[in-house]
């Protein structure tokens, strides 16, 4: 009674044996799950005292590493750092646009000093992104070391034995054959290698697993996620970029000085920066003209040429937007396009004392630009040194229609330049900064035409004369100007690698299944070989019965089903024979002769012990169609309800 008692637990324990292994996923702490009194009894005494806070320290530190290793609190830690990426894309970072920043400063003059507070002006550089971005990277890597163990052991693992019960997994086939049951298992072994099984034998059954790469796809995920994570902190750290204006015919040359704007991460350093440089030869730029899209950038092309290193050979090439020039480690992009009139001053001795383009900045989509025009050294006509300064806009396409001095279209179709004059102190020499884009008039004169002030509109070729003798202008024509990002980020082909391969390994996590096969032939009780396949997967799929059909008619050529003997008074369709003649007379009547009485009593005792025998049989094979079901084909494996050797006593 007591080996009755202890079978369905060994039954149960070969089931969860068979099943086991199938994930890598770390086995859970059985230990104390809540913070409590890691440190135990408290024995008394310094020593005792002493002790106890060793043992609640260590408890406490275990107890954070299992929280902070956890697949939970990684998934957390990620939409953590995902939903602190929102403000960082939303309110203007100063690491990017510090233009941008100020003015948005300046509009929420309420909210600035709280968001400030927060760090939300740098949000990728501050304390509580960078605390999320290292907790989320010690997770994965508490997450994936022990995964990566358990894995390299079930690689060097074999596949479990076959249970004593096939019949119990979900996916189940039998038949017998006349084939000897070794000759069945090393066909067997062969159609589960062409099928790139992993394959261990026994004594009578074969083992067989597959789909190792679905764990190593779970590994190749999380191993991304660290190498993504690593190669965005280093960009951040050894980074560099800056934005340069370059004028049509002007060089750029890749120090710090020539840059209008630098940032670089913490651990760059400025004698790293590549030796290279290009020139600006010329500008391209078409605009839709109809429709609702006029004045739309169509293409923007930048023709320079560039040289590697002092000596370098210069080569001709073209920028376009989003097709940046990748020279010595570092990205070109072209990032906008504007105009430079080209003008010429004289002071009121005649003397040129400025020539050359003036970059102006955009206003507009139409390309409305203001213009400022410096000149430190000028003297009036009685020789008095003083300096000028001209302000105004350039209008690409001027419509005196609207009456507005904006521009109506991008392109140079109607171009005029309207400036305004000055005279006095420009503030250069005080020793405060001040841009060049802009005109510090604090301590000069307007020039006055009477009681108006004096202002013209020039075209290309035109000149304006200032007031009493004080000199001229002219506007000798239009260059193009463009602005240039340069930017090294070391961490941009690894980050791409990391992508990739993290969308490679989750295809393989969803795609592949992790599967077991076994294969058992054993000798029946009538001498021929039983046959049982069965199929376990780690979840529920069509493709373990499926690829568990397809090996059980791969094992037919080697092994083919036999049809069953079918027992003595019954017909092929299981029917019984008694009680009927074939003239159907009933066999239980009294005899016309009325000879032999007592034989008749006889036979009739015996048929009828007979007929119970091929009934319960019959019953049996009802109950258990696995088993009875011996046909030539092979079905489609379906779970069975009664094990294969007792549908064989029941035959028997």
């Amino acid at each position: 009674m007591a080996k009755t008692d202890s079978t369905p637990t060994t039954e149960a324990q070969e089931d969860d044996a068979a099943g086991a292994r199938l994930s890598t996923a770390p086995a859970e702490d059985r230990g104390q799950a809540v913070p409590g009194s890691f440190g135990g009894v408290r024995r008394p005494g310094a020593l005792g005292a002493l002790a106890w806070t060793g043992r609640e320290v260590i408890g406490w530190l275990r107890w954070f590493w299992r929280q902070l290793t956890s697949m939970r609190v990684a998934l957390i830690l990620l939409l953590l750092l995902s939903l602190a990426t929102i403000p960082g894309s939303l309110i203007p970072q100063t690491s990017v646009d510090s233009v941008k920043a100020d003015t948005w400063k300046e509009a929420h003059k309420t909210l600035t000093p709280i968001y400030e507070k927060l760090q939300l002006f740098h949000v990728y550089s501050s304390v509580w992104f960078s605390a999320i971005y290292i907790l989320l990277f010690v997770s994965l890597i508490g997450c994936i070391v022990p995964r990566t163990w358990q894995f390299v052991g079930q690689l060097r693992g074999r596949p479990p034995k076959a249970p004593r019960r096939l019949d119990r997994l979900p996916a189940y086939a039998t038949w017998r054959t006349d084939a000897d049951p070794d000759e069945v298992l090393a066909a067997a072994r062969r159609a589960l290698r062409r099928k790139r099984f992993r394959t261990v034998a026994a004594d009578d059954s074969v083992a067989s697993e597959k789909g190792y790469l679905r764990e190593a796809g779970n590994l190749l995920f999380h191993v991304s996620l660290i190498v993504m994570l690593v190669a965005f902190a280093s960009a951040q750290l050894w980074k560099y970029e800056g934005g340069k204006l370059v004028v049509e015919g002007d060089k750029f040359s890749n120090t710090l000085t020539q840059y209008d704007d630098f940032k670089s991460g913490s651990l760059f350093s400025t004698d790293d920066l590549p030796p290279f440089g290009f020139q600006l030869k010329g500008f391209t730029g078409t605009y839709e003209r109809t429709g609702p899209q006029k004045g739309t950038p169509r293409d923007y092309r930048a023709h320079i040429s560039y040289w590697e290193g002092a000596d370098g050979t210069p080569r001709d090439t073209t920028i376009k937007v989003n097709e940046p020039l990748e020279v010595g480690g570092s990205k070109v992009y072209l990032q906008g396009h504007g105009y430079a009139p080209r003008v010429t001053v004289r002071d009121g001795q005649g003397t040129v004392v400025y020539h050359g383009a003036v970059a102006s900045l955009p206003l507009d989509n139409n390309i409305t630009e203001t213009t400022v025009i410096k000149v430190p050294d000028y003297w009036d006509k009685n020789g008095k040194k003083s300096q000028l300064g001209f302000t105004g806009n350039f209008v690409p396409t001027l419509d005196l229609r609207t009456g507005r001095m904006a521009s109506v279209f991008p392109a140079l179709d109607n171009p005029y330049l309207i400036l305004t004059a000055y005279h006095g102190d420009l503030g250069i020499n005080s020793g405060v900064p001040q841009s060049v884009y802009k005109l510090v008039d604090k301590n000069m004169k307007q020039f006055m035409e009477g009681d108006r002030k004096f202002a013209r509109a020039l075209r290309p070729g035109e000149t304006m004369t200032l007031p009493d003798g004080a000199g001229s202008l002219k506007f000798d024509g239009i260059s193009t100007w463009a602005t240039f990002q340069i930017s090294h980020k070391p961490g941009d082909m690894p980050a791409l690698a990391g992508a990739v391969a993290a969308l490679i390994g989750v295809a393989g996590s969803l795609f592949i299944q992790r599967r077991r096969v076994w294969v058992r032939a054993v000798r029946g009780a009538d001498g021929r070989t039983v046959v049982e396949l069965a199929g376990l997967g780690r979840s529920e799929s069509a493709k373990v019965p499926e690829e568990l059909y397809e090996l059980a008619v791969a094992l037919q050529s080697a092994a083919p089903p036999v049809a069953e003997e079918e027992p003595d008074g019954t017909t092929p369709s299981g029917e019984s024979s008694s009680g009927e003649s074939p003239s159907g007379e009933d066999s239980s009547g009294e005899d016309s002769s009325g000879e032999g009485s007592d034989e008749s009593s006889g036979k009739s005792s015996a048929k009828s012990e007979e007929e119970k025998a091929v009934e319960t049989a019959e019953e049996r094979a009802v109950d258990k169609p696995a088993g009875a079901n011996a046909d030539a084909t092979a079905e489609e494996p379906t779970r069975s309800a009664e094990p294969t050797d007792s549908s064989e006593g029941a035959r028997a």
